[in-house]
């Protein structure tokens, strides 16, 4: 495959604007700031940007000080930050925090069927028994993180629990895509739907893992062959746009920006991980596709609202994708940020990637 071709500059100059942007909103201790702040976190580590480390602090420390919520499933994302605040810092409250969070998950959680945690959106919804694909990035990818950190197997085998049970109720046998849920109670996917950023979370979560658990684990090769048997699907999905459908199998329902970005990242992270560029071909069609999406003052454009496991799949054609969301400025910083030590990439060539027009959005 010819390497990606961009402007390092120009994917600079777009994750500074997402960055911007996103700490003019408003988060609350939840999985909406732990997307977006998870993020701002790969754009430091990308561009060593100071600016964004001090924006994470200053929000972390604001929480900190006011005290943080009952926690769940969800709001356990932002562990996320304060594992890389604390990477950076070195400041031990941030991974007091993050241990806590990972002490309620191991003994608080609601689990079912041998150990896999119940959703949990928020304080103030409840799904019975069921697994919802988001948790492999809000709790599974968190735990393995953490376990990995402290030499805690037990944080880390609980999190490859989380990946394992999720690929078995929720990666398809035919088509080795994930569907967004599965209710154990009914013992079925309930509306048995492809949701694009369901996709990208476990696709996304597993190409990560592939950097972080040693290949002599047993769980290496489960992870490695779900994820290569769901990429190879993905990728003869994606429109000529570069840009997934938010029902990734249905041409008709809207393309959709964060789940195309998260499902993104994956190709450049396994393609790292195989130590190839298999897939740069798609890669470069989603660098236009993504900074198409990001207007003039940093909105990432095109992202679907907030979104259970819906009834149909006109209800999740019908999710609306008007404003910003937190995790839409997250995971469009997570595929540009991905791109700047990317291997295979020629950075002196100009052009290809610029966005078709900027556009003002609130």
């Amino acid at each position: 495959m010819p390497n990606l071709i961009f402007q390092e500059q120009t994917i600079k100059d777009a994750i500074d604007r997402i960055v911007d942007r996103t700490f003019k909103m408003d988060f609350t201790w939840d999985w909406p700031a732990g997307v977006a702040l998870y993020g701002v976190s790969q754009a430091y580590r990308a561009t060593n940007n100071e600016k964004y480390l001090e924006h994470l602090v200053r929000w972390v420390d604001e929480q900190l000080e006011e005290g943080i919520p009952p926690l769940t499933v969800n709001a356990v994302s932002i562990g996320h930050t304060l594992l890389s605040l604390y990477e950076a810092t070195q400041q031990q409250t941030y991974l007091d925090t993050a241990v806590r969070m990972a002490e309620h998950l191991k003994h608080e959680a609601v689990r079912f069927a041998d150990g896999i945690f119940q959703h949990t959106v928020s304080q103030n919804y409840n799904f019975p028994e069921q697994a919802w694909v988001d948790t492999m990035f809000m709790a599974g990818y968190f735990l393995i993180r953490i376990g990995t950190l402290l030499g805690r197997d037990d944080f880390l085998e609980d999190g490859l629990l989380q990946y394992h049970g999720h690929e078995e109720f929720l990666q398809d046998e035919k088509t080795n895509l994930y569907y967004h849920g599965w209710d154990n109670l009914a013992g079925n996917n309930m509306s048995a739907v492809f949701w694009a950023r369901g996709n990208s979370w476990a696709a996304y979560t597993m190409s990560q893992a592939l950097h972080i658990v040693e290949v002599t684990h047993p769980s290496y090769m489960k992870m490695y062959d779900s994820l290569r048997d769901q990429l190879s699907t993905l990728v003869r999905l994606q429109s000529e746009e570069g840009l997934w459908h938010t029902v990734v199998n249905d041409p008709t329902a809207y393309l959709e920006t964060s789940g195309s970005a998260g499902i993104a990242a994956a190709l450049v992270r396994y393609n790292e991980a195989i130590g190839a560029p298999m897939y740069n071909k798609y890669i470069q069609k989603a660098i236009s596709g993504v900074l198409s999406r990001v207007s003039d003052n940093g909105t990432v454009l095109d992202v679907s609202a907030g979104t259970a496991v819906m009834k149909d799949a006109e209800g999740y054609k019908g999710v609306p994708r008007k404003r910003i969301q937190g995790w839409g400025q997250g995971l469009a910083l997570v595929f540009l940020s991905s791109l700047l030590h990317y291997k295979w990439a020629d950075r002196a060539a100009g052009g290809a990637d610029q966005p078709a027009e900027a556009v003002d959005a609130v």
